[in-house]
């Protein structure tokens, strides 16, 4: 049996980087907050970012911010709390950080968990209480309802801001679990896909055994109209990496179309006639795979992504020139949505108002993963996470200030 509610002003369920930047905002507008956490621990998916460099955000106009997130219904949020804020606000919490050569902004630490700790003590310091191994399990009569050790426990807030995550990475936290009890209350919510994920290939297995864990640089990928140069890793079942996270969208909407055409350029920065003539030049008794090496610098497992793709290679310069600028890998699948960064899908928008408070709940709000909106890597997703979260942080206080 449940016990007597519990009250106040404002209870966020999810203590990632939504659910935290909302805590922070309330509270520092003088309401009483608390913050509840299915796991021991909070932002545990912060900190598994945090163990690749933890990038922040990227140092850039909000122009293009806006153009990499690319959701209108987030852009108010994005404009309130752009990349020069998120910078600012690192700052204030004592994290010196720097921009690396990409425009990436990472702390000095290069970790998550210093950051983590100061922002947690700001919040102590507002009086906001964190309640951990606090499973939130709908709504009952009104109220929050959640599984706790000591058993269920009903919370009945003035707001709420809903912080809960998306489906990628359920280890962490973010399993989706929330979507039933959404819907059970006429939440419409978009089915979850992949996004920031690496795609199955159908590698041979000499390949496979020879090249697994290599990284592919300098390479450019395009998918459509979408281009872009980095590098990616060859994987047991595939490709993952930056570059592919980065066309990974458009590569996954095209596999759903059913026309998929992904492109390796592999040797970004010289054009297909330089190429040729290079290899035009006399190559003697060199095997052809000596002659790309001596006269391209092609060899490792670019040069194995050649003969991996094409067979045979082309002996005339031109023809061999063309596929290395423009060869054909075939994808078969997005990997597994728990293994994606992150997802696109969520809470439809026609479902919350411009505050982000959902319109059949009001004094209810959403942010971060959940909602549906997705963003490249390269700081982007944190940066939207903490400008979604703050947004719903904000609305939340105003609601109570207005009474609707």
């Amino acid at each position: 049996m449940s016990e007597a509610f519990e009250t106040v002003d404002v209870a966020v369920i999810g203590a990632g980087p939504a659910g935290l930047a909302a805590a922070e905002v309330a509270s520092g507008a003088g309401a009483k907050v608390m913050v509840f956490e299915a796991k021991p621990s909070p932002a545990r998916k912060f900190l598994m970012a945090g163990k690749s460099g933890l990038n922040l955000t990227k140092d850039e106009g909000i122009e293009a911010l806006l153009s990499a997130v690319n959701c209108p219904e987030v852009e108010p949020a994005l404009r309130a709390f752009a990349s020069s804020d998120v910078r600012d606000w690192a700052e204030e919490l004592g994290e010196p950080l720097f921009t690396g050569s990409s425009g990436r902004v990472f702390p000095k630490s290069m970790k998550g968990s210093p950051l983590l700790r100061r922002w947690l003590a700001r919040l102590r310091d507002r009086e906001v209480e964190l309640r951990t191994r606090w499973q939130w399990r709908g709504w009952d009569a009104g109220a929050l309802t959640f599984e706790t050790p000591a058993g269920i426990r009903r919370i009945a807030p003035r707001a709420a801001v809903l912080a809960l995550g998306g489906a990628s990475w359920s280890r962490l936290g973010s399993d989706a679990a929330w979507v039933p009890w959404c819907e059970r209350q006429g939440i419409g919510v978009a089915p979850f896909r992949p996004a920031n994920m690496g795609f199955d290939v159908a590698w041979s297995d000499p390949f496979r055994e020879r090249y697994s864990g290599e990284p592919v640089k300098p390479v450019t990928l395009c998918v459509g109209s979408r281009t872009v140069r980095g590098e990616f890793v060859i994987s047991a079942s595939g490709i993952e990496g930056s570059a592919v996270y980065a066309v990974s969208a458009a590569l996954r909407d095209a596999l759903e179309s059913g026309v998929a055409d992904l492109r390796l350029d592999l040797m970004p920065g010289q054009s297909e006639e330089a190429i040729a003539r290079k290899l035009s030049r006399p190559r003697g008794k060199a095997s052809l795979s000596n002659h790309l090496r001596k006269s391209l610098g092609l060899g490792g497992v670019r040069a194995g992504l050649l003969r991996e793709l094409v067979y045979p290679l082309p002996e005339h310069p031109g023809e061999l020139a063309a596929r290395i600028k423009s060869l054909a890998l075939k994808v078969e699948d997005p990997r597994p949505i728990d293994e994606a960064i992150s997802v696109a899908g969520g809470v439809a928008w026609e479902s919350v108002d411009d505050r982000f408070m959902v319109k059949a709940m009001p004094g209810t709000f959403v942010a971060g993963e959940m909602m549906d909106w997705e963003a490249p890597t390269g700081g982007y997703l944190l940066t939207t996470c903490l400008a979604t979260g703050r947004w719903a942080g904000r609305s939340a206080v105003d609601y109570l200030r207005q009474g609707s």
